[in-house]
């Protein structure tokens, strides 16, 4: 259950005296009063006043309440220690702030079975409650996603104490990558969320698959694009070519005569693995070697003399 925190409801200390709780509550009750308050939410704040002032204005119920703890670091749901309220009781009469017996699902949970049964109060044991989803992310190779593999994960999360606190832990996990998986998919590691509270089901932990950023290639659902360096003349001249593919495998590959930067080649169903895979695009760039030896500044020269007249900037 969600904790109420009293004390922040009244906007005073831990340590308030009980004259300074009574003032308090006066102010706000004149601010927060529905006969007299202009604010949307009077009614609401008023009832959750009064509610924090049955408890904190009874000296007997705030020291239960004090005993029951705070809100667990980083949130969560809170569950009171065995024995919270081992020796104190209360009268249905006790219970006067509500607002017309309109308690929070927190009050209910602490001392309500008093306030409506008028006898000593037994906590009584509330529905099975799943545990929260874990939400995290994986960084994957593409070629992950060609091949499955398998990677251990460190997490952040919670378990029940003996004494039935939360506390927070860290766990290694074993992920199995599946063949074929996509960007933004969703790995479900079923039961290893956060714990279920009073006999319910672990949470589960979701894994947002996100592939490490690589020059290489582009990723568009499950089609790949990748670029490709040819030689000039293979541009300009056609021919068979090798090229390495994400799946780790070698194709050969015929670039047609004439290719310019930015020509693409569609390899049907070599893109990521599914029931219908996608494709790979090889996105051509030719790549302009340097003229370094006598020779090959002369050959640069030869074809620079074999197109008189070229214009790449008007081309």
């Amino acid at each position: 259950m969600e904790f109420k925190d009293y004390y922040q409801v009244l906007g005073v200390d831990k340590n308030a005296s009980a004259d300074e709780i009574k003032k308090a509550y006066r102010k706000l009750a004149r601010k927060y009063h529905p006969d007299v308050s202009k604010e949307a939410d009077a009614a609401e704040r008023m009832a959750e006043i009064n509610e924090a002032n049955t408890v904190l204005s009874d000296p007997e119920k705030r020291a239960a309440y004090d005993q029951a703890g705070t809100q667990p670091p980083g949130g969560g749901y809170y569950q009171p220690p065995p024995g919270w309220d081992a020796g104190y009781s209360w009268r249905e009469g006790d219970f006067h702030g509500g607002g017309e017996g309109q308690y929070s699902d927190f009050f209910e949970q602490m001392f309500g079975q008093a306030a409506h049964a008028g006898r000593a109060r037994r906590q009584q044991r509330p529905a099975a409650m799943r545990g929260e989803d874990l939400h995290a992310s994986i960084e994957l190779e593409l070629r992950d996603a060609y091949q499955g593999t398998e990677r251990t994960i460190t997490l952040q999360s919670a378990r029940l104490s003996d004494d039935g606190q939360v506390v927070p832990e860290q766990r290694s996990l074993q992920v199995k990558i599946p063949k074929g998986v996509r960007e933004g998919q969703l790995i479900r590691l079923a039961g290893q969320g956060g714990p279920g509270f009073w006999g319910g089901a672990n949470g589960d932990v979701l894994l947002e698959v996100r592939f490490r950023p690589d020059p290489r290639w582009r990723v568009e659902g499950k089609d790949v694009t990748q670029r490709v360096r040819v030689s000039p003349w293979e541009a300009a001249l056609g021919g068979a070519i090798q090229v390495g593919t994400p799946a780790g495998t070698t194709v050969e590959v015929t670039v047609p005569a004439g290719s310019g930067s930015g020509r693409k080649l569609r390899l049907k169903g070599r893109g990521i693995p599914a029931a219908e895979p996608g494709d790979l695009y090889l996105e051509l760039e030719p790549a302009i070697p340097g003229a370094v030896t006598d020779e090959q500044r002369a050959a640069w020269a030869a074809l620079a003399q074999a197109y008189p007249g070229f214009d790449p900037r008007l081309a």
